[in-house]
């Protein structure tokens, strides 16, 4: 059966894969987007031409066009503003007040990829220019991030993974336009969260956390960050909770999904650059860190005001184990596998001798020496339909059931082995690290 192996495409692994949510890095402005509002405004112009027009033509047949203008003099131009006084103080205003100082700007900083050229080639570059142009840093994106926690000196920032990825250093703009340099603490491609640290003794002003789970559909949600850089930093949108728990797909670096988020849905406009940034409720409070935005369908329709944030309980659960261990810990089955969807219906009667009524499920392609998964006996082929008593549609409803137990939890599992249902119980011993470091070959890396 090892002949067919090129039969099956897109195999995944149930380890830790770079993961982007629909990122919202600050890009620039297109010709497309000036052309619809030239486009607009030209529209708009002629609509209004042509109201006038006909306002002239209909003064003109009403017999109105003998009423003289009275003569007036040129010299009274004394307009004036009121002193009079609007004390306004909404609970919005109060709530961004309070938070205004723990939002920064944070930029990512890349080498510069540059080389000599063809000038360089003919006439020569010297190597101490070579050498400085590799070590030169270039701003390569900017996203938003929120100050949490200070310990003495050192202040905690909270932000998206993809917003630092790739980065050979990293930059914060504190709402005062101080720059300060940042370290990172740890990342979580899974979650799309990283942390950084700085030193905070200039910061005063440090975030507080809600319980997302009290959150309600309706309620005001106010957005915060910097929305196309940090010239536009500390800009507050305001909407409110579309719903509380929204199932979004997550893809890699290679445009594979590997998974599904849990997300808060908000109106509240995310504009590129406001990933990191905080969606606070009218107490001031962080619900969530808004991470990404739908600007358009598979078709092209254009969407307005569908932004997400991942909620405020899983990234307080995050953080913590970022800062506590520089990385989040989470078990693996030690296989690599691909969705029994892309096996055709002959393959899956000859060679995986599946029943019909057997519709989803992860094919096992491989299962590394000494993991979880070859200790419960899955081999080679072997399809998994259950874990821990949930359905497996695909590779990701399997990865996102996986990832809600912990390192030494035992879980059952479903799975067909020659057409034959078995049900076994794992130990998930394991994580995908240390599956990665005791693995001997590639294709068994899990």
């Amino acid at each position: 059966m090892d002949n067919n192996n090129n039969q099956f495409n897109n195999q995944q692994h149930d380890h830790n894969e770079e993961t982007t949510p629909t990122p919202e890095p600050r890009k620039r402005r297109g010709g497309l987007t000036l052309t619809k509002v030239a486009v607009t405004a030209a529209v708009a112009g002629l609509l209004g031409g042509g109201v006038a027009y006909g306002g002239i033509n209909y003064f003109n047949n009403s017999g109105m066009n003998d009423t003289a203008v009275p003569a007036g003099s040129n010299s009274t131009g004394n307009t004036k503003t009121s002193n009079v006084n609007v004390n306004v103080s909404s609970q919005s205003t109060k709530a961004f007040n309070k938070v205004k100082g723990a939002m920064v700007s944070v930029i990512n900083l890349q080498k510069e990829n540059s080389s000599s050229g063809t000038l360089g080639q003919l006439f020569g570059s010297s190597s101490s220019s070579n050498s400085k142009s590799k070590s030169e840093l270039e701003e390569a994106s900017e996203g938003s991030g929120v100050i949490y926690k200070k310990d003495g000196n050192v202040a905690y920032i909270v932000t998206n993974n993809h917003v630092v990825s790739g980065s050979s250093a990293l930059r914060v703009v504190t709402s005062s336009g101080k720059q300060l340099q940042a370290k990172l603490v740890g990342k979580d491609s899974v979650t799309d969260l990283a942390v950084l640290k700085v030193n905070g003794s200039s910061l005063k002003t440090v975030a507080s956390f809600g319980n997302s789970d009290n959150i309600k559909v309706g309620e005001t949600a106010l957005a915060i960050g910097s929305p196309l850089g940090s010239q536009y930093a500390t800009s507050l949108t305001q909407g409110i909770i579309s719903a509380k728990k929204r199932t979004i797909e997550t893809t890699n670096s290679s445009g594979t999904q590997t998974g599904n988020a849990t997300v808060i849905q908000t109106d509240a406009a995310i504009n590129p650059g406001n990933s990191g940034g905080a969606l606070i409720n009218v107490g001031g409070q962080v619900v969530g860190i808004t991470s990404s935005k739908i600007a358009s369908d598979a078709e092209g329709t254009s969407v307005e005001g569908m932004g997400f944030a991942i909620p405020s309980n899983e990234v307080v659960n995050i953080i913590n184990q970022l800062v506590k261990n520089g990385k989040v810990v989470r078990p693996a089955l030690g296989i690599t596998y691909v969705d029994l969807a892309n096996v055709s219906s002959a393959q899956q009667k000859s060679i995986l001798k599946l029943p019909s009524n057997v519709e989803n499920g992860v094919v096992v392609m491989s299962a590394s020496a000494g993991s979880p998964a070859k200790k419960a006996g899955l081999s080679k082929y072997d399809v998994i339909t259950a874990l821990g008593g949930h359905q497996i549609s695909d590779q990701s409803t399997l990865r996102d059931i996986l990832y809600k137990y912990k390192l030494n939890d035992k879980v059952s599992i479903t799975y067909y082995h020659n057409g034959k249902k078995k049900t076994s119980t794992i130990k998930l011993t394991e994580t995908s690290s240390q599956l990665k470091s005791s693995s001997t070959t590639a294709t068994s890396e899990s």
